[in-house]
């Protein structure tokens, strides 16, 4: 894993401002922009993957666009676990709002319940996102959206390189943060700054299933 070299290889494509600033344009269209973005980003994976000279990719809007459709159906999946998880929390709220007491133990069972989800949900996440990355590069590997729910060869992904995942987590909040920067600039450096972090998660994401098939039998499929 080279990790600096996930914040520096844009600037190392000669039309890097095109390829970052045209995707950061589209990313203003309400939920379109932003599905495309991820998309976008996942092209930077395939690359990466790949062994292409110019991860940066040229905009292809319509197959970029799909992939953030099957991206979000991605992450929709993995999320379910979490969503149940809300559940209770609701039904206890709900219990408790329509009831006609407002006791101590009514209020200390709606707190308990919505501590111990909260808990396990934040927990949850933390897992997910350390295997989401491999699920996704699994995904755009195989160009097949079902290969991102074969939950046996994710995990074995992550087995195989464990150190790189971390890394890609690490790398994550680094790039969320360069993402926050945009706010201080306003208008499209919001936009920037996150086609940018989202450029740099797909290198990482890259990186990491390259390392990992490297140290495993899993085989890539183009």
């Amino acid at each position: 894993m080279d990790f600096g070299k996930a914040f520096t290889y844009p600037f190392d494509d000669h039309d890097w401002v095109k390829k970052i600033l045209i995707p950061a344009l589209i990313a203003i269209i309400p939920i379109v922009g932003q599905i495309f973005l991820i998309g976008w980003s996942l092209d930077v994976t395939r690359r990466i993957i790949r062994h292409e000279p110019a991860p940066l990719p040229e905009l292809d809007f319509g197959r970029q666009l799909v992939d953030g459709l099957k991206a979000f159906v991605i992450g929709l999946v993995y999320a379910i676990p979490a969503i149940i998880l809300t559940i209770p929390i609701i039904v206890v709220s709900v219990a408790a709002s329509s009831g006609n007491t407002t006791d101590n133990t009514t209020n200390g069972l709606v707190a308990a319940v919505t501590l111990c989800c909260n808990g396990l949900i934040f927990l949850y996440a933390l897992v997910m996102s350390y295997f989401l990355p491999a699920a996704y590069a699994n995904f755009v590997a195989n160009e097949n959206l079902g290969a991102a729910f074969r939950f046996q060869e994710v995990i074995g992904l992550v087995r195989a390189a464990p150190g790189a995942y971390l890394i890609v987590l690490l790398g994550s909040f680094v790039s969320g943060i360069i993402a926050q920067l945009g706010i201080i600039a306003c208008g499209i450096g919001i936009f920037a700054t996150l086609a940018y972090s989202l450029a740099v998660n797909g290198h990482l994401y890259g990186q990491a299933y390259n390392e990992a098939t490297r140290n495993t039998s899993i085989a890539k499929i183009y």
